[in-house]
């Protein structure tokens, strides 16, 4: 990998498949090597795969498959921006609909426990609003909401 800083993800042996779906999901995104164990570790054999270097929107990442010790959390999120209410169902649904589960405000988990944050550019726009009652607004439709309805949020910001 070229690149000095990479996001490194924790996965319990799926690596590979995570890598692939984030590849054929998102737009930018690739698999590049996959890694053997050159020897056995704790949560695998020589020879398994331990690291997938991939790609998610330009992000350079490692997968690596260091077992069931730790789980992804809520701390960490990749949050996606998207232009149009089409992007947003698109990434929001391949994420739900692939074994993910839906959360609040624009929030979902892919069914590696991966949070991701799909985050209209216009609902980006409408809570920061200078106008703070429009952005309040705003801010209280997409409190109601899993998955974000832009045409709600522009609604709300001009009341």
């Amino acid at each position: 990998m070229a690149s000095k800083n990479t996001i490194c993800l924790w996965y319990d042996g799926t690596a590979q498949d995570a890598a692939r779906f984030y590849a054929e999901t998102f737009p930018n995104s690739a698999v590049g090597a996959i890694h053997r164990a050159p020897g056995d570790y704790p949560s695998g054999k020589q020879g398994d795969v331990l690291t997938v270097e991939f790609t998610v929107i330009g992000i350079p990442c490692l997968g690596l498959n260091g077992g069931p010790t730790f789980k992804h959390n809520e701390a960490f999120s990749f949050q996606v921006a998207t232009d149009d209410q089409a992007e947003t169902d698109r990434l929001w649904n391949a994420i739900v609909g692939n074994g993910g589960q839906e959360s609040a405000c624009g929030w979902c988990k892919d069914k590696w426990g991966l949070s991701w944050q799909i985050t209209p550019r216009a609902l980006t726009a409408a809570i920061t609003d200078p106008d703070r009652a429009a952005a309040k607004r705003a801010f209280e439709a997409m409190m109601q909401m899993k998955k974000i309805d832009i045409a709600a949020i522009e609604a709300a910001r001009r009341g």
